[in-house]
């Protein structure tokens, strides 16, 4: 059973959002103090935290930061912000998703059963990916190279595992950010981007800094060859 915790200020869609998702056999855990947020994060270790960015005392960016800072937990928001901006802040903060109050029952519900899919189920046992003596970790998250170890932030490994799963062909944005997001909201190119030149700066600390190539108007690919 997948554990969710809730962090949502509104009585009334906290009350429905708890009653949809324990009628799905979710564990919900409802944040009522919102000073407790983060010992609730670390004691309930819950799969997912599902947030609203209008709270009391501090917004969800903050909260978002600071889960960030101990965990790789799948963040979503519930918001009414609907402008492009605050989609982009919320990724860039570490969201993994965001949904757009207000909004159908169904859609939320698919939206979090295909983020938890995406966090947490990897369709087969293999927890290895190999790609010219680059390790990427599954269950780990993490990439190893050389004796040395890059820790990923979700959507980082996300980006990491479809092209090594597709490691002999370039992967359209639109695919890319499909598979991240699964969103409409997402259909940004800049929030692709950030997350990608994120990336790489990570990887050429490592000396991969060739790893990822782009073809222009198309997509993103593995090189063959790194200098």
């Amino acid at each position: 059973m997948h554990k969710i915790l809730l962090v949502e200020d509104d009585a009334v869609i906290r009350q429905m959002v708890a009653k949809m998702l324990r009628q799905w056999d979710y564990q919900v855990i409802v944040v009522e103090d919102f000073t407790e947020i983060i010992r609730l994060v670390v004691e309930e270790e819950p799969h997912l935290v599902l947030m609203d960015i209008g709270l009391p005392l501090f917004n969800g960016y903050h909260w978002c930061q600071e889960i960030r800072k101990i965990s790789k937990i799948p963040i979503m928001f519930l918001s009414s912000h609907n402008q492009a901006m605050d989609i982009v802040m919320a990724i860039n903060m570490g969201a993994d998703d965001y949904v757009t109050k207000p909004f159908d029952s169904n859609v939320l519900l698919a939206k979090i059963q295909g983020l938890l899919r995406r966090s947490y189920e990897f369709g087969n046992d293999q927890s290895l990916l190999e790609f010219s003596g680059i390790i990427l970790n599954l269950k780990g998250m993490d990439l190893t190279y050389a004796g040395a170890k890059l820790d990923l932030t979700k959507n980082e490994f996300h980006i990491l595992r479809i092209l090594f799963e597709r490691k002999e062909t370039i992967v359209s944005r639109e695919e890319l950010m499909q598979e991240l997001w699964n969103s409409d909201f997402f259909i940004d190119d800049n929030t692709l981007s950030v997350n990608v030149a994120r990336l790489r700066k990570k990887l050429a600390d490592l000396g991969l800094a060739d790893l990822i190539v782009t073809k222009k108007g198309v997509g993103y690919g593995l090189a063959h060859e790194k200098n």
